[in-house]
């Protein structure tokens, strides 16, 4: 197992309908967005989700936490912190939560920035929003 700052790090942009993933590296701080899931009700495919962990082999995963702009919860931050918990018993891996507040804001500007409106496909912005909450994840980390 790799030790704190040289672990291979799955992020999540929790999402009812699609959940955007990045893979990361904290010996770099940067994160790759992947292709983003679709989900059910906040339920994804977990045989991609299964392929995911074994391609990657994270020892660490970080989940976005929607919350509200004042901090407080919403049902879908309920719904977040459940995929976090099956994460952890399904693949045994430790899983962090995050505060994701603006992180879609932020994604949609650099896509927009790389591509203008065509590069705003919901899937791209739901998997840099992923980069994202890791690149934010380890500035508060180091």
């Amino acid at each position: 197992m790799s030790k704190q700052g040289q672990r291979t790090v799955l992020a999540f942009d929790f999402g009812t309908k699609s959940i955007g993933v990045a893979v990361g590296q904290e010996i770099t701080g940067t994160a790759s967005p992947l292709d983003a899931l679709k989900a059910v009700d906040g339920i994804p495919n977990w045989d991609i989700v299964a392929k995911l962990f074994a391609e990657w082999r994270p020892q660490l995963a970080v989940v976005g936490l929607p919350l509200n702009m004042d901090g407080s919860h919403q049902q879908v931050t309920f719904s977040a912190k459940k995929f976090a918990n099956r994460l952890n018993a399904k693949y045994k891996v430790a899983v962090e939560s995050y505060d994701e507040r603006l992180t879609t804001v932020d994604a949609k500007a650099r896509l927009f920035e790389l591509g203008g409106y065509k590069k705003l496909d919901k899937q791209k912005v739901d998997s840099v929003s992923a980069c994202l909450i890791f690149e934010s994840w380890m500035e508060r980390q180091y």
